[in-house]
């Protein structure tokens, strides 16, 4: 039971740091691997995709060296930011993004607060200004868009 509450510890708090990675590493020091997903050029990858690869050594690394030592807390932790990873995907490149066609269109409200909140941080071309830079968590303000935007449509 331990480890199941380690892994979801784990993915919690991946949300939070995906914020501080994004804002701090992707829109920093390495904005020259990040830019191509805001000024979107030719073919299906960008230089940001890298970023999958580096997200998912430390996964790896704890739940094989984790596993390989029997240090099953470590597994968990692995197994936490693999979830976070996988959920990452699902959002940002399938429901956001729509680079593999599954959620064309939906009326969730979640979704559709997701989706405005990566407009917004979309909007910013360069690597200063930004915002919304979370992934699964949702400002209130983008909640307040979507509910206002329901009530205009409903009137």
């Amino acid at each position: 039971m331990i480890y199941v509450l380690i892994t979801l510890f784990v993915f919690v708090v991946m949300e939070g740091i995906t914020w501080l990675t994004h804002r701090y590493v992707m829109h920093g020091f390495l904005w020259y691997l990040h830019e191509d997903h805001h000024q979107k050029g030719p073919g299906f990858f960008e230089k940001n995709d890298a970023f999958f690869i580096i997200f998912a050594i430390p996964s790896w690394l704890c739940i094989m060296l984790g596993s390989m030592n029997q240090v099953y807390w470590v597994v968990s932790v692995g197994a936490g930011i693999a979830m976070y990873g996988f959920a990452y995907f699902l959002v940002h490149e399938i429901i956001i993004h729509q680079r593999i066609k599954l959620f064309t269109r939906s009326n969730n409200r979640y979704i559709k607060a997701i989706r405005w909140a990566h407009k917004m941080h979309h909007k910013h071309l360069g690597k200063e200004e930004g915002e919304s830079f979370g992934m699964l968590v949702v400002a209130k303000k983008y909640w307040d868009k979507v509910k206002r935007d329901e009530q205009f449509k409903q009137s």
